[in-house]
């Protein structure tokens, strides 16, 4: 994935074809190293095959071009460095990779990958929440129509709105470090997952293996077992919904139509190559597209995790592009994101006058409650339903259509409506679920 537009250069750097090789190069040092300290091959072979596993020393694209006829990139990358080592150490030629099988070293190089990839989308995520915590706080009042099935429904806030996505990506950073500490293990169990090259020190390599290379040793090899790494695709697909759900809603806030919010502008973003006056949601855009192809990635990796017996054939390859796909595209999506909610333009005048655009329909529900208690929800529900309908009708304010309605005079009197025409005194728990959500933030 070469796709600018869609990631970060972090993660693109993380998931470069040089980064892949030279994670793998990492095992391979590691294990070299480990098994010399064990006793399981010469102390001279594990300190030069260590000075080799340097990507530096490789051609990339020959071995992935190798790669095309060998099945995977750990077999012509095996074969080079032992070329390369046996240069040097005829004996320690024999060495490389010693009891170890192909998919132990694409397997632990990606868990490397994956490591340094979520310490990236953590960053983000923290700087995403805080910027939009910032936000609610800042926005606890500001009246904002609530919207549902795209309709003015009742009064809300625009802090109420951003808290809500801060818990869910307190939940996205939960699920997420929950997934690397299950997921983020060492692969390492030879050619069908029992260590039998290594004798009784197989499990003694692997412990040694683990803690060299910061990776936890899991109880058994996992080469057809797919769980753990389909629990990290799916934290990060969640985390695109989340943000792809924040970009759709900052997105219908930004149109021309509505304009309450619009992302930061600058020379040269989000302009068109037409018309001189677009302030495109160019943010919004990479967020939603990750968040449109994401769920399919995930849905791969979950496909291929049903392996056949101990190796599987072509749904083990099948994740060796989808997962970092996925991670690229959340991080992108995230920083994408991120940088939206840093620079946020929201028009509280604009919310305000929006608020007013159906002439007083989205305060029924309020003077639906204020008459339940002494008329019944029913009967208080049909008669404000009524007034709303002639309201419409007559081009006209529900609140002069209220006021002539006998019954309701009765029951409400013109303070009474003043009250419930303000949005102010229709925003219920705002507050409190806003100090809820920034406290378990915080």
């Amino acid at each position: 994935m070469n796709e600018p537009l869609f990631t970060t250069d972090a993660l693109r750097a993380i998931f470069s074809p040089s980064a892949r090789l030279s994670r793998m190069l990492e095992f391979e040092a590691a294990l070299a190293q480990v098994e010399a300290n064990v006793g399981v091959i010469p102390k001279h072979a594990g300190d030069v095959i260590e000075r080799h596993c340097d990507v530096s020393r490789f051609e990339v694209d020959a071995i992935e071009k190798a790669a095309q006829d060998a099945g995977n990139l750990a077999i012509p990358l095996v074969a080079a460095l032992t070329r390369d080592v046996a240069q040097e150490d005829a004996e320690a030629g024999g060495f490389v990779h010693y009891g170890a099988t192909s998919q132990d070293a694409i397997d632990t190089g990606l868990m490397l990958q994956l490591r340094d990839a979520l310490v990236v989308i953590e960053a983000d995520l923290a700087r995403l929440s805080t910027a939009l915590a910032g936000l609610a706080r800042k926005h606890a009042t500001t009246s904002i129509a609530g919207r549902t099935w795209l309709m003015h429904a009742a009064p809300t806030t625009l802090g109420v709105k951003l808290a809500a996505i801060v818990s869910a990506l307190d939940r996205d950073r939960d699920r997420i470090a929950s997934a690397a500490e299950h997921a983020l293990v060492l692969q390492f169990g030879g050619a069908v997952g029992t260590l039998a090259s290594l004798g009784d020190k197989g499990i003694a390599v692997a412990e040694a293996l683990g803690a060299r290379l910061g990776l936890r040793v899991p109880d058994m090899p996992w080469h057809t077992e797919r769980d753990r790494i389909c629990e990290i695709a799916a934290a990060l697909g969640v985390m695109t919904a989340t943000l792809g759900k924040l970009a759709r809603d900052l997105a219908l806030l930004a149109q021309s139509e509505v304009g309450e919010a619009a992302e930061p502008s600058a020379p040269g973003r989000g302009g068109s190559s037409t018309m001189p006056q677009k302030r495109n949601p160019v943010g919004a855009s990479i967020a939603l597209a990750a968040s449109i192809r994401v769920p399919g990635l995930v849905a791969t990796m979950l496909h291929a995790a049903v392996q056949e017996h101990e190796r599987g054939l072509g749904n083990w390859p099948a994740e060796w592009e989808t997962m970092p796909q996925i991670a690229m595209l959340a991080g992108g999506a995230l920083r994408a994101m991120a940088a939206v909610a840093e620079g946020l333009d929201v028009d509280k005048a604009r919310m305000a006058a929006n608020l007013d655009i159906t002439h007083g329909l989205i305060f029924a529900e309020a003077v639906q409650m204020a008459l339940a208690p002494t008329l019944g929800r029913d009967a208080a529900h049909t008669l404000v339903a009524s007034a709303c309908r002639r309201a419409v009708e007559k081009r006209v304010h529900l609140r002069d259509i209220l006021e002539r309605e006998a019954t309701i005079g009765r029951v409400l009197d013109r303070k009474a409506l003043d009250r419930l025409f303000d949005p102010a005194n229709y925003i219920g728990e705002s507050r409190a679920f806003i100090e809820r959500a920034l406290a378990h933030h915080r």
